[in-house]
């Protein structure tokens, strides 16, 4: 199955965890890296810079109608929800919140299971409510794949223990291992 798009979500305790996988993914990945994180909004964030340092690959906050290219890691800013309009264009939009957040994770999981299908991969991290498991259920139905952080191992486990009970075949990582999965998307074609 092949896998054109890689999602990861987070809350609470995630940025250690993507400090974590971030340097020890390969550079040569065929798919871009969407990171979706609750994060309050500041006027000068250096989140995209720390995480850039972090990794060999391009890192970038999004754009509204930027054209996602293959191999890069795109940060989705705070305050806005990330659409995807088609397999490679993505909104910015600043409707409601979701599941108290904005960016939701269950918005941009959920647009992704309806454009990308079954090529469509999902991990999510550590964090303290259930935004990503409704988005984690669309991308089964669609036949994606979902990787959820392994509750034992996250800093706030609330997040990953929902999306446990929801999806009980839903694949376990701990941190150590993410990178090992993520790196093994590449050969499917």
């Amino acid at each position: 199955m092949a896998t054109d798009i890689l999602l990861i979500g987070g809350s609470a305790g995630s940025i250690t965890v993507l400090l974590q996988v971030l340097p020890a993914i390969d550079t040569d990945i065929s798919f871009p890296i969407v990171i979706v994180l609750h994060r309050k909004s500041y006027p000068k964030s250096e989140l995209d810079h720390l995480l850039e340092i972090s990794t060999a690959l391009p890192v970038q906050e999004v754009d509204d109608k930027m054209e996602l290219e293959n191999g890069k890691i795109y940060l989705v800013p705070a305050d806005y929800h990330l659409l995807f309009e088609d397999e490679r264009s993505i909104a910015l939009d600043v409707s409601e919140k979701v599941n108290y957040s904005r960016p939701s994770i269950d918005v941009t999981f959920l647009s992704a299971a309806s454009i990308f299908g079954d090529r469509t991969v999902a991990l999510l991290l550590s964090g303290g409510n259930k935004d990503g498991v409704e988005g984690l259920v669309s991308i089964v139905e669609h036949q994606g794949r979902v990787l959820i952080q392994d509750p034992v191992t996250a800093e706030v486990d609330y997040m990953p223990q929902q999306a446990m009970e929801a999806l009980p075949t839903a694949t376990i990582l701990r941190p150590e291992h993410m990178a090992d999965a993520i790196n093994q998307l590449k050969h499917y074609k």
